[in-house]
C-alpha cells in the first residue's frame, strides 16, 4: 500500500475531510476495556480466505502486530478484554459478502499471535454471526453479552481495534454508541478507535475489473473514510496508545 499511501487522491481526500487525531494516555484512574475486532485468520492470515490477504500486507500486519501489543498490555495490567470471532453456518449466508470464516474452519481462529487469549482469565470471546458485533452479541432471550460486559466491569471507555475498519470496526462503533446515547450501556462514557490497530482489506481497481463481480476496495482510502464516519459519530480517534 505504499504507492496508495502516497497517492494524489487519498492525500487530497485526507485535506477535504481530515480526521481528528490525538494520542492517548490510559491510567488506572479510569476503567478501559479493549475491544478486539475479528482478529483472525480468515481476515488476516495470507491465503486463509476469501477477505485474507492473497500476499503479505504491510497494513495487516502493523495492525495485528498493535492490537497484539495492546493486548499484552491490557492483559498484564488485568484489564478486561472482550473479543469478538467472526463465525459462519454455511447455509447461512451474509449478504452481500462471499462465503468467509465458516463453522469448523481455520478462518475462525485467531492469528496465531493472538491465541494464548484462548486462556486469558480477563478476555471473554464471542462468537458472532453478522457484520455487527453489537447486534451478535444478543442471545435469544434479548439478553446482551457485550452490554453485560461493560456493566460487571463497569467500565467507562472501550478501546477498538481489528479489521475491517469500513465494515465490521465500523458498525460495532456505531452501534456502541448509539446505545452509549440512549443509556443501555452505562457507565460508558467514550467509545475510542485505535486508528493504527485497525485496517481493511485491499482490493485494487485492475483486480476488481479483472474478476467477476468485483467491486474495487482501495486500503488505505477506505480505512481513512471509515475513521471519518466513525469520528462523526461521536467515536474519539487516537493514533498512539500509551500506558501510564
Amino acid at each position: 500500500m505504499g504507492s496508495e499511501s502516497q497517492s494524489p487522491t487519498l492525500d487530497l481526500l485526507k485535506e477535504q475531510i481530515p480526521v481528528k487525531q490525538q494520542p492517548l494516555l490510559l491510567s488506572n484512574n479510569l476503567k478501559t476495556g479493549l475491544v478486539l475486532v475479528d482478529i483472525l485468520n480468515g481476515f488476516c492470515t495470507v491465503g486463509s480466505g476469501n477477505f485474507a490477504p492473497k500476499e503479505p500486507d504491510e497494513e495487516v500486519r502493523k495492525m495485528v502486530e498493535e492490537s497484539v501489543r495492546l493486548s499484552k498490555a491490557f492483559a498484564e495490567k488485568n484489564w478486561p478484554i472482550f473479543a469478538y470471532m467472526d463465525c459462519h453456518h454455511p447455509d447461512i449466508p451474509e449478504p452481500p459478502y462471499p462465503p468467509h470464516c465458516l463453522i469448523g474452519s481455520e478462518e475462525t481462529k485467531f492469528v496465531p499471535e493472538l491465541l494464548w487469549l484462548e486462556n486469558e482469565p480477563n478476555a471473554t470471546l464471542r462468537r458472532k454471526n453478522c457484520i455487527d458485533g453489537f447486534i451478535g452479541s444478543y442471545e435469544k432471550d434479548g439478553s446482551n453479552v457485550f452490554i453485560d460486559w461493560v456493566k460487571s466491569n463497569e467500565i467507562k471507555q472501550v478501546l477498538v481495534c481489528g479489521i475491517c475498519t469500513d465494515i465490521c470496526v465500523l458498525d460495532f462503533t456505531c452501534s456502541a454508541l448509539s446505545a452509549r446515547n440512549r443509556g443501555f450501556l452505562s457507565p460508558l462514557e467514550n467509545v475510542i478507535v485505535a486508528s493504527k490497530a485497525c485496517t481493511t482489506y485491499d482490493l485494487p481497481l485492475h483486480v476488481a475489473k479483472a474478476g467477476k463481480d468485483l467491486v474495487s476496495h482501495p486500503q488505505a482510502f477506505m480505512h481513512h473514510v471509515a475513521l471519518y464516519i466513525a469520528w462523526g459519530r461521536g467515536a474519539q480517534i487516537v493514533s498512539d496508545v500509551s500506558f501510564e
